[in-house]
């Protein structure tokens, strides 16, 4: 099978590789992978300014093949298209080659974007890294990370799954409407403030309704959370934004294969504690994120299509039965 390998690097945040052979490259699953978005999009980027509210955000999104794959990434991109000129999508599947529906998507977007693959590895890699069963996401996140820390110099990494909700004043800045004559708590962009890690409310986790830190005086002195296991870090996956920066120097800080402790596994790798946390998020009093979950549907079974032969019955089934698993 060919692969197309692109580069569209446009601004001094995005360093080019050295360029190699195509045999090079297919020896590389993880580059043999890689798709960028169209160039036509490149004129809409700033230049990046680290200290600025203009860095590039890059949203590392795990996702795997199933009935509700297209649909969740569908939401999800209609709302990074807003935030289209700062951010940067990478987008991993769980699985052993890209979904011909997912790079569909991708291109439509409009979005700069990366698209690659990573198997979940089996359990019968080396420990220590291994307790239990291995949690969904975490290889394709370590992916999204490595990328990012070959390809970017600055900027901030976000991870967003691909069925979370998100108000999109947590990417960029929008304009309260002068119709309106509601009161209501505004906040600038958030994400892309974040110096080290940032952290911010999480809603609709565990029966308390929020996981959030617990700020004081605009201090992070402990956290909030319907489950706390022993975690230095009870914070949930979405509720934190990495430096580019940080990130870079930590290059061996990566998530474990530990159902439930991923996120604080990462924190702790990275170096931080309580007291490097930076708030964002009106000192997180405001909820811009919520964990919401796609209802899973019955699993799709192909009919006999005989009878349908020539309609658009056909097309659809196409569509829909690679995305069963």
């Amino acid at each position: 099978m060919t692969k197309v390998y692109v580069m569209l690097y446009d601004t001094p945040e995005d360093t080019p590789p050295t360029p190699r052979s195509s045999g090079e490259l297919l020896d590389n699953p993880q580059e043999s992978s890689l798709a960028l978005s169209s160039a036509s999009h490149r004129s809409r980027r700033e230049a990046s300014d680290p200290e600025s509210g203009t860095r590039t955000v890059y949203v590392i999104t795990a996702t795997y093949p199933r009935p509700e794959q297209e649909a969740d990434l569908v939401r999800l991109s209609q709302t990074l298209m807003h935030a289209a000129p700062f951010l940067f999508w990478v987008v991993v599947e769980d699985a052993p080659q890209r979904t011909p529906v997912v790079t569909e998507l991708l291109e439509r977007s409009g979005l700069r974007y990366v698209h690659l693959v990573a198997e979940v590895p089996e359990l019968a890699l080396p420990r220590p890294r291994f307790w239990g069963r291995v949690p969904r996401g975490v290889a394709s996140r370590n992916t999204g990370l490595s990328w990012v820390r070959s390809h970017a110099t600055a900027g901030v990494v976000y991870f967003a799954d691909d069925d979370n909700s998100y108000d999109i004043r947590i990417f960029t800045e929008v304009a309260p409407s002068p119709q309106s004559s509601l009161s209501i708590p505004w906040c600038s962009p958030q994400i892309q403030k974040t110096r080290g890690v940032s952290v911010f409310p999480v809603g609709l986790v565990t029966e308390l309704g929020v996981s959030s830190p617990v700020v004081v005086g605009g201090q992070v002195t402990d956290f909030y959370d319907g489950w706390h296991g022993g975690r230095r870090f009870p914070i949930d996956m979405a509720g934190f934004a990495v430096s580019v920066t940080l990130l870079k120097q930590r290059p061996n800080a990566t998530m474990p294969y530990r159902a439930g402790y991923e996120e604080d596994g990462f924190l702790k790798e990275l170096g931080v504690t309580r007291e490097d946390l930076q708030p964002l998020a009106d000192e997180c009093s405001q909820i811009l994120v919520w964990h919401t979950r796609t209802e899973k549907v019955a699993p799709i079974r192909s009919a006999d299509l005989n009878k349908f032969q020539g309609s658009n019955i056909v097309a659809l089934m196409d569509h829909l039965l690679p995305m069963k698993a």
